[in-house]
């Protein structure tokens, strides 16, 4: 078993452990489980790091195994400098909310960790699979234990909420699987994401492909206008189930762009650019201003990952370096500061039990070490230089500019709006004097928190000011793509 098959089967081991002998009256023992489980797994990932080979654009580790031999399809996995940080991010953010939940899940504990556990291992599946079938199996199966979190330790409407989640994202997925059906008998029974990518396939032929891989990623990303159900399940799922949607989940619809849309469909991908520039920068300052209206914390922080995303795809289809990799940083970056946003509206709602903007006030007065982590990560969500906020935004800006000057004065507009949002939020829950009881009986944080938090502040400041060793594993491979998707394919 090679390193990638560990990272993803590690998980899913510790969550059947979790799911068969676990019980409520053996809590402890199984938070314990599952921390152990969780740390294991994100360190047999960082080999991953520590032996990739700089410079080069090759796919590494690689595993190739027959599957399903009469249909060619095989275990194929392997990791390139765009899809290694997934994995290791995929890994560290399922420790944290392992962490997050230590105390908050009282009921069928050893069934919620065991879904994040297995549903851990899934999403490491999608970024490193190299065969499109076994691409498409992990990504329709990460729903699977999403839709149970949401479900069963949500909220009041979370039913409504669950099933929307589920039926979106599997709608868009089926037009996608038709476009990989296409693809296998164009390669002559070959599901290898590789030999797809070479394949010489005409303009009308990309368009359909472009678009039916544009109706799957584009609502898991989620790009306007196919956004709306994101607010609704942030809002009625519980507080890990929304880490790891906004920090992890929405990113697969990011990463399907760099492995499908742009090598198979290079040509539809720059000529239908325009609409996938346009739909972004909507994104970024229509749905940011959006934001500002919102009177629930997790709607607000929501529409705030809208926004953000929009950076990314606005980066994916400007076609320069800076660009593309900065669209990638940012997904990185966004991992972690939309993580621990959620995680820290989890830490008030737990206290006091409402989301509302208006229950709260003067929060520093009585958790005065908690408001110092919130207003770090304030800061990332607004885009401040030094936090992992800052980099990836930063980069797709000056990439757009190089691009169009109008393009990059639109996506500069949203660190205005961002801020605007982020600190009108902060200064009404954290700020000024204690407005009701609620707020004068919270107790400061400690234990679990504290560690949870921590991780994820060390993680944002040191993406912040030394963001160079994630730009090096990604530098061979985005000029490989770019320069792919620069040369034409058409017959």
């Amino acid at each position: 078993m090679g390193l990638l098959s560990l990272a993803i089967w590690t998980p899913i081991f510790f969550g059947i452990v979790l799911l068969a002998f676990g019980r409520d009256e053996q809590a402890r023992a199984v938070r314990w489980l599952a921390l152990i489980g969780s740390v294991i797994s994100f360190l047999v990932t960082l080999p991953l790091y520590s032996r990739f080979q700089l410079g080069t654009a090759e796919m590494q580790f690689v595993e190739n195994q027959s599957w399903i031999e009469r249909f060619n399809v095989n275990y194929h996995l392997g990791v390139d400098g765009i899809s290694l940080w997934f994995v290791l991010l995929t890994a560290f953010i399922n420790v944290v909310v392992i962490l997050a939940s230590w105390e908050s899940i009282t009921k069928r504990v050893n069934q919620y960790m065991g879904a994040f556990m297995i549903l851990s291992g899934l999403m490491i599946g999608v970024f490193a699979a190299l065969d499109g079938l076994l691409f498409f199996v992990f990504f329709e199966a990460t729903l699977i234990p999403m839709y149970l979190i949401i479900g069963i330790w949500g909220g009041p409407n979370r039913i409504y909420a669950a099933f929307k989640f589920f039926l979106y994202t599997l709608l868009g997925s089926m037009l996608m699987l038709v476009a990989l059906v296409y693809l296998y008998v164009q390669s002559g029974g070959s599901f290898d994401l590789a030999t797809w990518h070479q394949l010489p396939l005409s303009g009308t032929v990309q368009t359909w492909l472009f678009f039916a891989f544009l109706a799957a990623f584009a609502v898991k990303v989620p790009m306007w206008p196919v956004h709306t159900w994101l607010p609704d399940v942030h809002v009625e799922a519980p507080t890990g189930g929304s880490a790891v949607l906004a920090a992890i989940m929405l990113k697969l619809g990011a990463y399907g762009f760099l492995r499908f849309s742009l090598p198979i469909a290079p040509d539809a991908a720059r000529e239908w650019a325009w609409l996938m520039i346009t739909l972004s920068l909507i994104a970024v300052i229509y749905v940011g201003l959006v934001a500002m209206v919102q009177k629930d914390m997790k709607k607000l922080v929501a529409y705030s990952s809208i926004a953000h995303m929009g950076f990314v795809t606005l980066g994916f289809f400007i076609f320069n370096p800076l660009g593309l990799s900065g669209g990638i940083v940012q997904m990185v970056a966004h991992g972690f500061v939309s993580a621990a946003m959620f995680l820290g509206i989890g830490v008030l709602y737990d206290r006091v039990h409402s989301r509302e903007i208006s229950s709260y006030g003067g929060v520093i007065n009585t958790m005065p070490k908690f408001a110092a982590f919130a207003l770090l990560f304030a800061m990332a969500n607004c885009g401040l230089p030094g936090t992992a906020g800052f980099v990836g935004e930063w980069m797709v800006i000056i990439g757009a500019i190089q691009y169009n000057f109008w393009v990059g004065m639109g996506a500069a507009s949203a660190l205005i709006f961002g801020a605007a949002y982020t600190l009108w939020m902060f200064k009404r829950v954290y700020l000024g004097p204690v407005t009701n009881d609620n707020v004068k009986n919270l107790k400061d944080i400690n234990g679990s928190d504290i560690i949870m938090l921590t991780l994820l502040a060390v993680a944002v400041l040191y993406m912040g000011i030394y963001p160079k060793p994630f730009t090096d594993v990604m530098d061979a491979s985005v000029l490989d793509l770019l320069k792919h998707v620069a040369a034409t394919k058409l017959n």
